[in-house]
């Protein structure tokens, strides 16, 4: 499925590869993914047009599309890379990689519905690149599920904002609650096991978490969404986590711009 380029025939294909990959354990990981898209760095993609405009509003669900996509390829690859993880584990990770794949589908009849379609602007693979076959299984689900997809709720809410201003965004706002809603469990799930696999590995997972994001910064994108607390405190964030997210946060800001978090 990960070398398969046509986006329809993955989303067809997801949930027989994962069950291939929990009951055969690991299989090849190739080194780039397949695209029926043009790759491109999201540096040096076009410019967007407003939420106004139908094709503003097709871009966003197009972008969102990708970052889908994504989230469904990395659940994949964590089951494939990571066989000896926790059996309840691996089959709740199941579940939310099948779930991605629900997501990108609403994405892309929603970018259809709206008069475009999938491949009328370039993609990017940050989100897969920011991962690593070095990765300890408390690294992936860091990376994964607490930073990339915490950072997608905080993005999330405020496109839900932006689009409820906008008359006759209706498809595009549907989807985004939708799909924000469900991703409050994607990112509980992440809490959950990293305390529970620290717990299994003695290690104290408020101590450990600021110390692995910083080990991890050179890995991590560049996130500037404000943090939700509310969102994030119901997908499992402590109010320490959320101090240290923000002081995470803050250090990739100017510095005219930053709140001074103290440690």
């Amino acid at each position: 499925m990960l070398e398969t380029q046509n986006i329809w025939e993955k989303i067809q294909n997801i949930q027989k590869s994962c069950e291939m990959a929990l009951k055969e354990g690991a299989f090849a990981v190739p080194v780039a993914l397949g695209r029926d898209v043009f790759v491109l760095d999201s540096k040096l993609h076009p410019p967007k047009v407003g939420f106004s405009r139908k094709e503003g509003q097709a871009r966003m669900l197009h972008d969102l599309a990708s970052i889908e996509l994504q989230a469904m390829e990395l659940g994949l690859r964590t089951l494939i890379e990571f066989p000896e993880a926790p059996e309840e584990f691996r089959e709740q990770l199941f579940a939310v990689t099948v779930s991605e794949g629900q997501h990108l589908r609403l994405c892309l009849e929603g970018i259809e519905d709206l008069g475009f379609s999938w491949g009328h602007w370039p993609v990017h693979c940050a989100l897969w690149d920011a991962v690593s076959s070095e990765d300890s299984l408390l690294d992936r689900i860091l990376i994964v599920h607490r930073y990339l997809e915490g950072s997608g709720l905080d993005a999330g809410d405020h496109l839900i904002r932006r689009l409820e201003g906008v008359e006759g965004a209706g498809t595009p706002l549907k989807i985004m609650k939708q799909i924000n809603f469900e991703e409050i469990g994607h990112v509980d799930f992440g809490s959950t096991w990293y305390r529970e696999i620290c717990r299994r590995n003695r290690i104290d997972a408020q101590n450990d978490f600021p110390e692995r994001m910083e080990t991890l910064r050179y890995k991590l994108p560049k996130r500037m969404e404000k943090i939700n607390h509310d969102l994030r405190k119901k997908a499992g964030f402590t109010a320490e986590e959320l101090r240290h997210c923000e002081i995470f946060r803050d250090s990739f800001l100017p510095k005219q711009q930053q709140q001074g978090f103290a440690l």
